[in-house]
């Protein structure tokens, strides 16, 4: 029988330690994401997969705060966050440092996830889009290359939490 673990057996790291880790090469970037709780599912699907930072551009909620905590559990005090007013601010600098931007987003050109494979010697930044509009044009325009997850009923369009836990699970694994 599989015997379920226990939180105590699980071995995870505090919010110090995780900070001391050595980075992944990977931001995610939220354009404009109006849910708190999707911001604090941001949070929780970051910390799992060790990103770096994410920033909080536009009329994202930020910590403190009790609706990003009910999803974020606690992820929002491990992870580093930054808030820009404007998305093009944070793309700005993520250009400037070095970063491949990536637009999660439906698009012309866009690269499906099943045969994207990220190179490891490269520090990624993963934009996600509102949950009405997506990655704004502007933001899509100043990307290096958009990635879509491929989807095969009849809606166009994923949750962006689930987006997210979907890409950096990718990104993990590859």
């Amino acid at each position: 029988m599989n015997r379920k673990l226990l939180n105590i057996e699980l071995g995870r790291v505090s919010p110090e330690e995780y900070r001391q880790l050595p980075d992944s090469g990977l931001v995610v970037v939220l354009d404009n994401i109006r849910s708190a709780h999707n911001v604090g599912s941001a949070f929780r699907s970051s910390d799992s997969f060790k990103v770096d930072k994410v920033c909080l551009c536009g009329i994202c909620a930020v910590p403190p705060s009790a609706e990003i905590h009910k999803s974020a559990l606690g992820a929002e005090s491990s992870v580093a966050w930054e808030h820009y007013d404007d998305t093009m601010d944070a793309v700005a600098r993520l250009k400037a440092e070095g970063y491949v931007l990536v637009s999660v987003e439906q698009t012309v050109g866009s690269v499906s996830l099943d045969t994207f494979v990220p190179d490891p010697s490269v520090r990624y930044a993963l934009i996600f889009g509102n949950e009405v509009s997506g990655v704004s044009q502007e933001v899509v325009d100043a990307s290096d290359i958009a990635i879509e997850i491929p989807q095969y009923g009849t809606k166009h369009s994923l949750n962006v939490s689930v987006s997210i836990g979907i890409i950096l699970w990718a990104f993990h694994r590859k």
